[in-house]
């Protein structure tokens, strides 16, 4: 196992470099760069004063300033190309871009005055909060949910409960949390939840207990939402799991020698049928936290990374696109990694080295 796990791990060098490499040359043909919008501002800014001054009638000021809305001093262009580092070419600034992710120097954000790891840190306790919950949620749910549906496959209760999923699964999140906002958070009809935020203002002042009861009352809209649109799939997966395992010999010969169906059921079928369940769990909780989260984020005013990743695409905010899209993409290879690994401490049957 130390063999494979060490393969995996240099493999992430090369991995890492593609993806970089990769979106690194899609943003270069992007329009609209940080010195672009800058630019339009600028202008925007110098139109608006022209505007102003007509409206004065100082004819001799209105041709200066029409002069500095048509044009821009090429010296100022320059100047704010080596500001944002467009001064360089394009490879020599992915290679310095590559030296400083190295040592983990994610630089300053362009438009927040702060560096990217201090902006990370401060929005991951949101996702955090949302991944953590919504995954505990999705499981304890689902796990029990499958057995019982694979227990009594083709009952009414399996058919009824098989309806519900494959509803709830065909809403859309953002959808469904639209739904919930316009009838429980004072769309439309009750007003029973706040509609942003991850506390209340006076969070602070209250005590340990009212701290707790707040903040689930803000997390209950959200983590609803996350969790109808999670559970479906996970659910069918663990039904599946169990049925599969439920036809095999091995069950047949357990029933065989007398053994009650709770006994074959969790001392023989659930440890193999939980093996794709459990080991899913790193990938399940990194796509809630920094995917499946973006438009609740952004639909509840949560500020997380989902919303930070968006408004940094949006006004592109490079140093944070780049930054985070390196840390993402390291996590999710090593959680790939932590996926593998449990596969093979669940099954010990498993072994990943003998793969050519």
């Amino acid at each position: 196992m130390l063999a494979y796990i060490v393969r995996r791990l240099l493999l992430i060098i090369p991995t890492l470099f593609g993806i970089m490499l990769i979106n690194f040359a899609i943003v270069q043909f992007a329009p609209g760069g940080p010195v672009e919008q800058t630019l339009a501002q600028v202008r925007q800014q110098a139109i608006g004063a022209t505007a102003r001054i007509s409206g004065g009638g100082s004819e001799v000021v209105q041709t200066e300033s029409s002069r500095g809305a048509r044009g821009l001093d090429p010296q100022f262009i320059e100047e704010l190309k080596k500001q944002y580092g467009f001064d360089k070419p394009a490879p020599e600034r992915f290679w310095q871009m590559l030296k400083s992710y190295v040592r983990f120097d994610f630089g300053n954000s362009f438009y927040r005055d702060r560096s990217v790891v201090d902006l990370v840190l401060d929005k991951m306790p949101v996702s955090i909060s949302l991944g953590l919950w919504t995954t505990l949620i999705t499981y304890l749910i689902s796990i029990p949910l499958g057995i019982r549906k694979a227990v009594r496959d083709g009952t009414q209760f399996d058919v009824w409960t098989s309806t519900l999923i494959f509803v709830g699964n065909a809403i859309p999140v953002f959808l469904f949390a639209i739904l919930l906002i316009v009838v429980f958070a004072g769309g439309s009809y009750f007003q029973w939840f706040p509609l942003r935020g991850l506390v209340s203002d006076n969070w602070h002042d209250l005590s340990w207990p009212a701290r707790i009861v707040d903040y689930f009352w803000h997390m209950a809209l959200p983590l609803t939402a996350l969790t109808v649109g999670s559970f479906a799939s996970l659910t069918m997966l663990t039904k599946n799991s169990f049925l599969d395992e439920i036809h095999k010999q091995y069950v047949l010969t357990a029933r065989a020698k007398g053994l009650t169906e709770r006994q074959v059921l969790y001392g023989h079928v659930f440890r193999n049928a939980m093996l794709l369940v459990i080991s899913g769990i790193p990938g399940t909780l990194l796509s809630i936290l920094f995917t499946g989260s973006v438009l609740i984020e952004i639909i509840f005013s949560l500020d997380g990374l989902g919303q930070l990743g968006y408004e940094s695409v949006i006004n592109r905010d490079y140093p944070v696109v780049f930054g985070t899209l390196f840390f993402f993409s390291l996590l999710g290879l090593i959680v790939a990694i932590i996926r593998d690994v449990l596969y093979m401490l669940i099954d010990p049957r498993i072994s990943f080295e003998s793969r050519s």
